[in-house]
């Protein structure tokens, strides 16, 4: 059965008296000092993608440059490490904040200073709520795949080539090699949905899949990725299933990216350029298609 991204888009039509606590509380835990674009194009992507609000987590000295950037979003800050990133210190923090969260997106800017790894293990034990995982989110479990098995949140795992063979414990040529393998074994190995980024990304679950038509190499660019996290986790705060949220995401992402290339050219697209493409694409999905 061929998936219609378009059609998954449909429910997410919205009623009159549709208010901001039904459109999905997101929160997104990220950066670092050194990584404090990341958290910001994450939350860019999510309010782009129709999120009602979002929280965004940040360590205690990446704080001020991150909420300077941030204007709808609500930047928090949170105990970390003497190395300015998340650490089991940032928990109690943490877990508070997730108790009125409906999807949390935890990975970009976190970068790899000690204690982050042990900090983003144990807050996805007690994570209850959909949750994307990405970039240096991912990183955490590299030697510790079987605890994402065991994660009692929906999962989302939105990859790259590199990132899945280290997960694996592989080279990255054979990720290349056969990318829809790769991702459907790495899904069924999780027990998570995969989105194996890249030139026709690849969404799998343990028993679907979806190759991605739109996007294009203007998008090879830092922070493409982080506004994809928040673009999928801002789908599944408004109602949509992870597998369904990673489809429709990559879709509109990738077409938000055609859409900038042929406004503004492929050359020199900026992370930002597709999230403020985003309610176009949405329209045009939701109307007529893209």
């Amino acid at each position: 059965m061929k998936i219609d991204p378009k059609k998954i888009l449909r429910k997410l039509k919205r009623k009159p008296q549709t208010y901001k606590g039904q459109c999905g509380r997101i929160l997104i835990a990220g950066g670092s000092v050194g990584y404090t674009g990341a958290p910001v194009l994450a939350t860019l992507g999510a309010l782009r993608s129709g999120a009602g609000l979002v929280t965004v987590a940040v360590p205690k000295k990446a704080y001020i440059p991150v909420a300077k950037q941030i204007k709808e979003g609500m930047p928090v800050p949170v105990a970390d490490s003497k190395q300015g990133a998340f650490s089991e210190t940032s928990l109690k923090e943490l877990s508070k904040l997730l108790i009125p969260a409906s999807v949390l997106a935890i990975g970009p800017g976190l970068s790899q200073k000690p204690g982050v790894a042990k900090a983003v293990q144990k807050l996805l034990t007690k994570v209850r709520v959909p949750t994307v995982l990405d970039a240096d989110g991912l990183n955490s479990f590299i030697g510790k795949t079987a605890l994402l098995s065991k994660a009692k949140a929906p999962l989302v795992l939105t990859p790259h080539p590199g990132e899945l063979a280290r997960l694996r414990g592989c080279g990255v040529r054979a990720i290349e090699s056969n990318r829809t393998q790769a991702a459907k074994a790495a899904a069924k190995a999780f027990k998570s949905v995969v989105v194996l980024k890249g030139h026709q990304t690849v969404v799998a679950s343990e028993k679907e899949l979806y190759l991605n038509r739109t996007g294009n190499p203007g998008m090879a660019t830092g922070g493409m990725g982080d506004v994809l996290t928040g673009v999928i986790a801002a789908l599944m705060g408004q109602g949509l299933k992870p597998f369904e949220a990673a489809v429709a995401g990559v879709y509109l992402h990738g077409a938000a990216g055609d859409l900038a290339a042929r406004q503004i050219g492929p050359i020199g697209l900026r992370a930002s350029d597709i999230a403020d493409r985003m309610p176009r694409v949405f329209k045009k999905a939701l109307s007529s298609g893209v």
